[in-house]
């Protein structure tokens, strides 16, 4: 069994690629929570969605965000009413919100709630929150602590920030569930997401780190040269102390990584770095990266 550490864009492509060469039941994701937040009174996981409508096949993944073909007819209408949301959200996909904030507010581990949800999208592969307490990534700008999705959705990522965030009541702990998947996983890959808002995260959480110490960790870069291949992370690195590069991603893992893949236009050196083509614009090319990951996997 092989585990992924996911954000919600750069991971969810290159699983789109390893449904096709492993077997599904083989494939564990450990999915960032410290995005989540809650609009209109229901509760968005956007990266737990992203990973579930991949799998569930019916991600659009024009966006990388939400259900193919949905209608927006309600978040039309409350516009219309002067209500502020912010984020776009479709009718089929304001569902799966409303489901999981009503499990929620009934005392539901959110690790329950996203088995229930993924059972009835008929997802076969094991997707498991990072933890199931409540953890959010604010941004310090000018104006003060705003969440990231504020950031990133409401205001583009056009705004200057200084400093990255974790915000939780106690700190966030790895499940039992996530714990005991690294355990039984040869072999774990950090995926090409978000170092500072998605993966870190999920290391952050306790027990992590150490669940990694004996394993095979293949971290892919999300970087080439400084340019990020999508996302805010360059302008998340640089706040949080961290070279925007490959060098830096490395840097960020502090160290728990024992393969770490560069793409092949990287102008970035670094030492004992593999470089495949990691630019995942279509499935073919997610199929031809998941095979090298696997290849390396299994050769190790």
């Amino acid at each position: 069994m092989i585990t992924f550490l996911s954000g919600g864009t750069g991971t969810p492509k290159l699983l789109r690629g390893m449904q096709k060469v492993m077997d599904r039941h083989e494939i564990s994701v450990i999915v960032n929570t410290a995005e989540d937040i809650w609009i209109s009174g229901n509760h968005i996981s956007p990266d737990l969605d992203t990973v579930m409508y991949l799998f569930s096949g019916i991600l659009n993944t024009d966006t990388w965000w939400g259900i193919r073909n949905d209608s927006f007819y309600t978040y039309d209408e409350i516009i219309r009413l002067g209500i502020d949301e912010f984020i776009k959200i479709g009718d089929k996909d304001r569902a799966v919100h409303i489901a999981r904030g009503e499990m929620l507010r009934k005392g539901m581990r959110l690790t329950n709630i996203t088995r229930i949800l993924c059972d009835r999208f008929g997802v076969r592969e094991m997707v498991l929150p990072m933890t199931d307490s409540e953890v959010t990534t604010q941004v310090k700008t000018d104006l003060g602590l705003i969440h990231f999705q504020e950031y990133w959705v409401r205001a583009k990522g056009k705004i200057g920030i200084e400093g990255v965030v974790r915000s939780f009541r106690e700190p966030p702990v790895a499940t039992e569930e996530a714990l005991a998947v690294i355990e039984a996983s040869d072999t774990i890959v950090i995926g090409p997401s978000n170092p500072i808002t998605s993966i870190s995260p999920i290391l952050e959480c306790e027990g992590i780190k150490n669940a990694l110490l004996d394993k095979l960790v293949i971290a892919i870069s999300p970087f080439i040269g400084s340019a990020p291949v999508s996302g805010p992370a360059g302008a998340l690195m640089q706040a949080s102390g961290f070279e925007p590069s490959s060098r830096g991603t490395y840097n960020c893992y502090d160290g728990i990584t024992d393969i770490f893949v560069q793409d092949i236009r990287d102008p970035i050196m670094l030492n004992n770095s593999v470089r495949y083509d990691t630019l995942m614009v279509d499935e073919e090319k997610s199929i031809a990266l998941a095979q090298e990951i696997l290849r390396i996997a299994r050769k190790n």
